[in-house]
């Protein structure tokens, strides 16, 4: 594998997934990544009314943390203004209760940092490490594998944080294939002061006419050598979003950010998901400060990718 080859523009330690547990006591805390889309392409809509994709996600350093403490219910805490049987961790939570059938509660503090409707998969993360959480907590036992299922029943992006830092997804979601990463990139997160909901970009991508569905499937194997190598012209060709036409038709500040991070020293830019953040990748973390400066006032976040600490 290629790493990068000046030392200066990289930290000390390379950027690894956060250990999934911390106890103190009878108090376990978990961080949940954020994650960015390398690709995203739209197949097919199924019958049960999902999307058939394909897409290479990986997990970045910007996180949301989770405390849990023993409760006789579960009482979920935080300052999201949703109704709380709306929340993926309550929703996490009482699912496993109910599959375990376990009678312990829990109380979670939730500690956002991962904007909301983002297409940064702050939710899916979150419901994924609560699942994680409570495992140990209420002293179930379960597998990975059983945990992945568990949350492919809540929300089809949570199974690949069961998986990651970095992995190929396919299907609804639920087919994932994790990919070894040991090179790790600066990038800077914008998104605009917009929510996009990810069921209106799928819709929208349903009536886009003529041949909206993706004809040439990507070479997964050539991207990837494209991000060892750090072959960002080969890569500006690969990198596309199905859903970024859409998005951009109604909300032109998604398209106007993507252009002005290339302008701003950008190596590729690219709507994460169903956005409407955007991501630019640089060389350097000055070159990701630089930008950042310019690219206020819009929610900004310099962040790497994340990367496996048993990589060599």
């Amino acid at each position: 594998m290629v790493r990068p080859a000046k030392e200066s523009d990289s930290i000390p330690r390379r950027p690894v997934l956060p250990s999934p547990c911390a106890r103190n006591n009878n108090v376990l805390s978990v961080r949940a990544p954020a994650k960015i889309n390398w690709f995203l392409h739209v197949l097919k809509k199924r019958h049960d009314g999902y999307h058939d994709i394909v897409s290479l996600m990986q997990c970045v350093s910007l996180h949301d943390e989770l405390i849990f403490e023993h409760a006789d219910s579960i009482v979920v805490e935080s300052d999201l203004d949703i109704p709380v049987s709306e929340n993926l961790v309550y929703k996490a939570a009482s699912f496993l209760q109910q599959y375990a059938s376990c009678r312990k509660g829990a109380r979670i503090i939730l500690r956002k940092q991962i904007p909301l409707s983002a297409g940064l998969g702050g939710g899916s993360s979150d419901a994924a490490y609560t699942l994680s959480g409570l495992n140990p907590l209420w002293e179930l036992g379960l597998p990975r594998e059983e945990l992945c299922f568990i949350g492919a029943r809540i929300g089809s992006d949570i199974p690949f944080f069961f998986h990651a830092p970095a992995a190929l997804v396919e299907g609804k979601g639920d087919s994932v294939k994790p990919l070894k990463m040991d090179l790790f990139f600066w990038l800077l997160l914008v998104k605009p002061d917009i929510t996009v909901s990810t069921a209106w970009a799928y819709a929208a991508f349903d009536l886009m006419p003529g041949p909206a569905l993706t004809k040439k499937p990507l070479d997964i194997k050539l991207f990837c050598q494209g991000l060892h190598k750090q072959d960002f012209l080969s890569l500006a060709h690969l990198l596309s979003n199905d859903l970024e036409e859409v998005v951009m038709r109604e909300y032109p500040a998604v398209g106007d950010i993507k252009h002005k991070l290339i302008e701003m020293g950008a190596e590729i830019s690219l709507m994460s998901g169903s956005g409407p953040t955007v991501f630019g990748v640089f060389r350097t973390r000055e070159k990701a400060e630089n930008a950042l400066t310019v690219m206020k006032p819009h929610w900004c976040c310099i962040v790497q990718t994340l990367i496996n600490k048993s990589e060599k």
